[in-house]
């Protein structure tokens, strides 16, 4: 797994660095203004999944509640980290992210 260092969105503007998509999945330190931005080149979808960690909202201690975003083939997106979205690994404090393929599939963590 790779940690993903969110790039600072600054009044100058940008140019992001993308990094392809780790086979093992990735990791993120998530926050209120970090966002994951995907970029699929495959002819096919590819779904990214923040995994679950901490207890559910609902007490279960199961993580069931992670969360998948389809990026579909040819496309981008766009997915938060906050951690309002209570994913984070409570030791480590960091997202885990999986992913259904990784060929063609790049990602930058930015922060506005």
């Amino acid at each position: 797994m790779a940690l993903l260092t969110a790039q600072n969105i600054v009044t100058g503007g940008l140019e992001a660095t993308y990094t392809a998509a780790a086979a093992g999945g990735d990791t993120v330190v998530p926050d209120e203004r970090t966002f994951l931005h995907y970029k699929n080149a495959s002819v096919g979808d590819i779904t990214v999944t923040l995994v679950c960690e901490g207890t559910c909202s609902f007490g279960s201690s199961t993580p069931t509640h992670d969360r998948t975003v389809v990026i579909t083939a040819a496309e981008e997106r766009f997915i938060p980290t906050g951690p309002s979205i209570r994913f984070a690994d409570s030791v480590t404090g960091l997202v885990s992210i999986t992913y259904s393929g990784v060929t063609t599939l790049t990602v930058a963590a930015v922060r506005i």
